[in-house]
């Protein structure tokens, strides 16, 4: 499958369109910042990674509008304190200009935190993320409870970079947010890239947790497989009786690959089309508050 194949295969499944909770958009000084990172993979992961959508704003929007992507995210993340008001503030304004994008914010452990989430919520966030390993903090730090009990009152989804991929952090690995959950069992947490590599892992606090999803973020793609994110055939038969707590995440536009290649890694799996509507739309529609 290409990128033009893709309208064609999500009407043959029914659907209106794509729902990708996992997409980024940040000011544009800090995404030349993750351009740049990423322009060193070799150095942080051992493998090139050519952003294949590192492109200008207005067309990256475009390409999302093209593929059928009828909502996303723009999901921002700080590395120290300091950041989280202002880039979700810079979230919330992206998303009011943007059709199809979803407010987003973030937050990081500091003692404005709880205030400022409050804030975001106040103003029609409907969706957060948490970046363990950029940020290299302990979800478990006390600074984050009023937030994360904030956002599991509200029923607001939060996308949490947890799992040790593609390079292990201070405090990746489901143990932490296991603790987290245990405190706010309520919490919506969608564990970013399905929590790689601890994938079996994760699945288990999902079995736990009823507000808790997990999206498919580079997973089953030939990329992540060669650089050891491969799944067992027991974990793709695990996460086909998930269906209702699978999303479709794609990490669009920093990618290094075409976007078809996330769907196409779905559809090989062979869970069925009432999978891949559930995946592809329903679930991400459901977490998202986006009609039908």
């Amino acid at each position: 499958m290409i990128d033009a194949d893709v309208p064609a295969w999500w009407r043959r499944l029914g659907l209106p369109g794509l729902v990708d909770v996992h997409t980024h958009f940040l000011p544009a000084p800090v995404m030349a910042a993750v351009w740049r990172y990423f322009a060193d993979a070799e150095q942080h992961y051992g493998t090139a990674w050519p952003i294949h959508y590192q492109l200008p704003e207005p067309e990256r929007v475009r390409i999302l509008g093209e593929l059928g992507v009828r909502a996303f995210t723009a999901l921002v993340y700080p590395h120290k304190p300091g950041m989280a008001a202002w880039l979700s503030e810079w979230a919330r304004g992206f998303a009011a200009t943007t059709p199809g994008c979803v407010a987003s914010g973030t937050f990081f452990p500091e003692p404005t935190a709880g205030a400022y989430v409050r804030s975001a919520l106040e103003a029609g966030t409907r969706v957060f993320k948490a970046h363990v390993q950029v940020g290299g903090y302990d979800p478990r730090d006390a600074l984050l409870d009023p937030v994360w009990g904030q956002l599991a009152e509200a029923g607001v989804p939060v996308v949490v970079h947890c799992g040790s991929g593609p390079v292990p952090g201070r405090h990746t690995g489901p143990g932490p947010m296991a603790a987290v959950l245990g405190r706010h069992p309520r919490l919506t947490a969608v564990i970013a890239h399905a929590g790689l590599p601890e994938v079996d892992e994760h699945i288990a606090l999902l079995r736990r947790h009823p507000n808790v999803h997990l999206d498919t973020t580079m997973v089953g793609t030939p990329f992540m497989d060669a650089i050891g994110g491969a799944l067992t055939p027991s974990t793709v038969a695990a996460l086909g009786d998930l269906g209702d707590r699978v999303v479709l995440g794609t990490d669009f536009p920093n990618i290094p690959y075409p976007y078809a290649e996330q769907l196409a890694a779905l559809d090989a799996w062979g869970h069925g089309d009432e999978w891949l509507r559930a995946v592809c739309w329903d679930n991400g529609a459901r977490l998202l508050g986006v009609a039908g």
